[in-house]
């Protein structure tokens, strides 16, 4: 062993060094690889909105592209949203009569269930089934065409791949979020009312008239932006992680694993940061 407590040549390598060598490779593959993934979204998220005010005001926008993909994530996710958006409402009423009956307000069961759906339960719930069913269909898409080279022909032949491919998704993804929203909040007021007033025996008039008493027009145009907002996090979530597919079949899975459990993670702290945000600019009196 020399003086300096290195091994010799040839000899296995110490237990500092092996230590060492394992910090640097965790800093290389966890925190350093996150804020190169952010940086590359951030990037592309930029570059997808420059190019789609251009091809729009140039008339070189992928319209064929943009009606197919939009057809395909509506069909891909409106019965899975329908499906998930029942018993959220079902549960929403269950909870909130519940509730309203202990404290001896149960006329006032439609107007808080009513206002979960709209408030926070429609767009969450419609981001989430994007991410499951819509990002994961973008990512396997893109990654499958960056193994097979596709995008690095269209590079090649001087063909966009953020033109082409990337902006007709997000623009599909924000429009189907929007309306995913909507179909979410009209499933699950109707499965609240009908649930309340057939298996809670409910009175129809009070719980319409508490609804429409405390919902307003706000409610609504936050949960379209925040349609808006999910929509475009799982489009250049899953775009950025398609594009950046490597190692084959198994890389591809990767890719729509990371796509779905990230966008999912970030709906979640952005849902969060709208909500607390609007409740802090518009505070409200009561419900």
């Amino acid at each position: 062993m020399p003086v300096d407590g290195t091994p010799p040549s040839g000899a296995p390598p110490s237990g500092v060094s092996t230590i060492e060598d394992w910090a640097t490779g965790y800093a290389r593959r966890h925190p350093l690889a996150s804020l190169a993934t952010v940086g590359d979204q951030f990037v592309l998220a930029v570059r997808t909105l420059q190019y789609l005010f251009i091809d729009l005001a140039t008339g070189r926008f992928q319209w064929r592209e943009f009606i197919r993909q939009g057809a395909f994530m509506a069909g891909t996710a409106v019965v899975p949203t329908v499906l998930v958006a029942l018993p959220i409402g079902v549960t929403l009423s269950i909870q909130f009569a519940l509730l309203a009956g202990q404290v001896g307000a149960t006329s006032l069961a439609g107007a808080a269930s009513g206002l979960a759906v709209i408030r926070q339960a429609a767009s969450l719930t419609a981001a989430i089934l994007m991410a499951a069913a819509v990002g994961s269909a973008i990512t396997a898409d893109l990654g499958s065409r960056k193994m097979r080279e596709e995008t690095d022909a269209m590079e090649v032949m001087g063909v966009s791949v953020i033109r082409r491919l990337v902006v007709p998704r997000f623009v599909a993804a924000v429009m189907i979020g929007v309306a995913l929203t909507g179909v979410v909040c009209f499933v699950g007021f109707l499965a609240s009312y009908l649930f309340n007033v057939y298996f809670q025996n409910g009175a129809p008039g009070s719980f319409v008239a508490t609804f429409a008493s405390f919902a307003t027009t706000g409610d609504l145009v936050v949960a379209l932006i925040k349609a808006v907002i999910f929509g475009a996090i799982v489009a250049i979530v899953s775009c950025q992680k398609g594009l950046s597919t490597v190692g084959g079949p198994t890389g591809v899975a990767n890719s729509v694993n990371a796509a779905v459990v990230e966008s999912i993670l970030i709906l979640m702290v952005v849902n969060v940061a709208i909500s607390q945000l609007y409740i802090m600019m518009f505070p409200r009196v009561g419900l």
